[in-house]
């Protein structure tokens, strides 16, 4: 076991029109949720989720893989790592990838528990989501000494 790596983590939850983002403290306690970013131009949601890395200092992007019930890739798993594919190009961080099944609708459940409307759940559930996804990669990692998920391939 190689123990907790300090530092901030930068998760992402990408999906098809929007990115959300959630970052840790250095010492991996708390993910707390950043802003979304909209996928209407992917050079401009590139650049933006380039500028929260170097903005927060991020060791390593962890990001949602999605996937079905069964384990196998999800449908939108391929414009998904397309995305961080490119923006792997651009970070000089690497990208973990993570387990994502059952984020999002967790995300509903919690900000429905918060007495969010559907507005105002659609508009945050992004960012939600790569909170969940983080603090389950965080809490994995220091019960594990081991970090959670896989290192991006170019070719995955």
């Amino acid at each position: 076991m190689s123990g907790f790596r300090r530092g901030r983590r930068l998760a992402l939850d990408v999906g098809s029109v929007r990115v959300g983002a959630a970052v840790c403290d250095p010492d991996g306690i708390l993910a707390t949720p950043l802003d979304h970013v909209r996928r209407d131009d992917d050079a401009q949601a590139l650049t933006r989720v380039h500028d929260l890395v170097e903005e927060h200092g991020a060791i390593e992007v962890v990001a949602g893989r999605p996937r079905s019930l069964d384990g196998a890739d999800h449908g939108a798993v391929d414009a998904a790592l397309a995305f961080l594919r490119e923006l792997a190009t651009r970070i000089a961080v690497p990208i973990r990838l993570v387990d994502e099944r059952f984020t999002t609708v967790q995300a509903h459940s919690v900000l429905q528990s918060a007495g969010k409307n559907s507005k105002q759940r659609r508009d945050r559930v992004d960012s939600v989501a790569a909170v969940l996804i983080l603090q389950t990669a965080l809490d994995l990692e220091k019960s594990s000494g081991t970090p959670a998920g896989t290192i991006l391939d170019r070719e995955d």
